[in-house]
């Protein structure tokens, strides 16, 4: 069983935390999407074919995808500030690569390790859980987790700018200055969080689960240069279900898995990563099908014959409405809760796309679709971290929100595939240069729309979280947060942790297991001895208690709902309780 502490760190939190663990996601977003400007100049730059040249792209892709659960398995085990700053060390180790190249593979390499930044996000999300009160979690996990759009948003017109004007190779000196900034402001002031899960890492599971994903994303982001009927594409589908079936039966063997499937497949946990996937259809398709369609020279009839910056500009709403939209979220969320956010989010994104339907005509009714969008999709990924938060436990919280990140990162791979395909089914050909319709950009918007309603649908059946998780989400001002507080003390179990002279014991580890032996709470006891453990439900319970120079001990207990205090001594032997 996985054994956790929460207390507070040594350092206390400054009030810079949240900002700087934001800063580093938009550095992880611009990273991704520096090189949107130069996509269609790639295969001259790097003078290569234009099937090589999307190797720059896929493999940041592959290498972000892989390292995204696995970061988060790590911070989870070792310190999730430590994985971050490694997170964000790397990145700038690849932008500097490539900095210094105009080579296909030495870009490739560089691409692949500016992936491993993809890490920060559900880091930063495990951080503020471990360190912020209540009363604040809520709009920064909101603002943490929305950091990938708002990036991508305000990254498109900059990286527009400094392409037009300075050699290219600057995108990538510009995302190193950055990382080295993100990991000099989070050295300053972001503590290391002191809750640990035990147990090793899961190296055979890592593995299994990078072989999948690899095999199950190269034909998504390559099969329509290699064709969807393939003997390669259907072949690499065809393995990833095989490895990935192998790698499940492996997890659930496992003692301390990468992933924990029986978590994972937990209800609320499974609905809710199948709804990211849906809310990163939906993001991209708005990223892919704009750009384009303000670019287009007016001579298609069609086309707003706008500038590259001018387009960004236009699209950089987007990124600047979710990063807005993040106190709203936090105020909806605490009187109404993150489903129901989730689903409003979902709502405002389909009234989005169905609008954007018909507001293609002028550059302005493009921003108008963006701010419609960006508040939707705001909503929409402040709500999922939230919801991965109240039904995992706290030692789970990196690897259970890096695996939602995966899942917005499969929806947003999925989208280039599916719309890029329609895209180019639907283009006409003019002096041999495919040229996207507004027919094309009209059914990538139904795509998206489509997604939504999928994702509607499921966030419609999400269970009500449960009122431990509500109190720790909820809260929105201080008296709330006391107030949780007070209702969890009536609600659990207090007492102290004593030695053989019954003298107090500070910073013992007490666990609370439940009738299955599962890990319902843990704690750390203070200075006086005194711990307070909530409990989910009355009923039977062990309460086991450990610290440095005293035998373990572990006491029988029942909560029925009344407030009397349970002593732990560490003089006694206890009962045998695995944990």
């Amino acid at each position: 069983m996985t054994l956790t502490t929460t207390s507070r760190p040594t350092r206390s939190a400054s009030g810079a935390v949240v900002p700087v663990l934001a800063f580093a996601g938009i550095v992880v977003a611009v990273m991704q999407t520096l090189l949107v400007p130069v996509i269609k100049d790639l295969p001259q730059l790097l003078n290569t074919s234009p099937s090589n040249a999307t190797w720059v792209l896929t493999s940041t892709l592959l290498s972000g995808a892989v390292a995204t659960p696995i970061m988060g398995r790590l911070g989870d085990l070792y310190g999730k500030r430590r994985m971050l700053i490694t997170s964000l060390a790397v990145m700038v180790i690849g932008a500097l690569i490539s900095a210094f190249t105009s080579a296909l593979l030495p870009m490739i390499v560089g691409r692949t390790l500016q992936g491993f930044a993809m890490g920060a996000i559900p880091l930063g999300i495990g951080l503020m859980r471990d360190m912020l009160p209540r009363e604040k979690l809520g709009s920064a996990m909101a603002l943490m987790s929305s950091s990938i759009g708002v990036g991508g948003g305000l990254a498109l017109p900059a990286a527009a700018l400094v392409a037009q004007h300075t050699d290219w190779h600057a995108l990538f000196y510009g995302a190193a200055g950055l990382g080295v900034l993100s990991i000099a402001l989070t050295l300053l002031t972001v503590p290391e969080s002191p809750m640990r899960a035990e147990g090793s890492f899961d190296l055979l599971g890592a593995l299994g689960l990078s072989a999948g994903l690899v095999l199950f994303l190269l034909p998504i982001t390559k099969g329509s240069d290699w064709g969807w009927s393939s003997a390669t594409t259907l072949g690499l589908f065809a393995a990833a279900v095989v490895v990935l079936l192998l790698w499940g039966l492996l997890e659930l063997r496992v003692a301390a898995p990468l992933v924990d499937l029986r978590t994972t497949a937990r209800r609320e946990v499974l609905l809710t990563n199948l709804a990211s996937i849906m809310v990163g259809v939906a993001f991209y398709v708005v990223s892919l099908v704009l750009p384009q369609l303000l670019q287009l020279p007016t001579a298609t009839g069609y086309g707003l014959g706008q500038s590259m910056v001018v387009a960004g500009l236009c699209v950089a709403p987007l990124g600047l409405t979710m990063m807005f939209t993040a106190p709203v979220y936090a105020r909806l969320s605490a009187r109404y809760g993150p489903k129901v956010t989730l689903i409003l989010g979902l709502l405002i994104i389909a009234i989005g796309y169905g609008g954007g339907l018909g507001l293609m005509s002028a550059a302005w009714q493009t921003v108008v679709t963006s701010v419609m969008l960006g508040a939707g999709i705001g909503l929409a990924y402040s709500s999922l971290p939230a919801l991965i938060v109240g039904a995992v436990p706290a030692s789970e919280t990196g690897a259970a929100n890096g695996l939602n990140t995966l899942m917005r990162s499969i929806g947003t791979s999925v989208s280039s595939a599916v719309v890029g395909m329609v895209l180019a089914n639907t283009a006409d050909h003019v002096g041999g240069v495919a040229v996207p319709t507004m027919h094309g950009f009209r059914v990538s918007f139904l795509i998206a729309t489509a997604a939504v309603a999928l994702g509607l649908l499921l966030a419609l059946f999400l269970p009500r979280p449960n009122r431990q998780a509500a109190s720790q989400l909820r809260a929105s001002s201080e008296e709330e947060a006391n107030l949780a507080r007070a209702e969890e003390v009536l609600r659990g179990f207090r007492g102290r942790v004593l030695d053989a002279d019954g003298a107090p014991v500070a910073r013992a580890k007490v666990t609370l297991i439940d009738r299955r032996g599962r890990q319902a709470g843990a704690t750390l006891s203070a200075e006086d001895g005194s711990y307070v453990l909530a409990v989910p439900a009355e009923g039977p319970y062990v309460l086991a208690a450990r610290a440095a120079g005293h035998g373990p001990h572990a006491s029988s207990a029942t909560h029925a709902g009344d407030d009397r205090p349970v002593d732990l001594d560490l003089s006694l032997p206890g009962e045998a309780v695995t944990a």
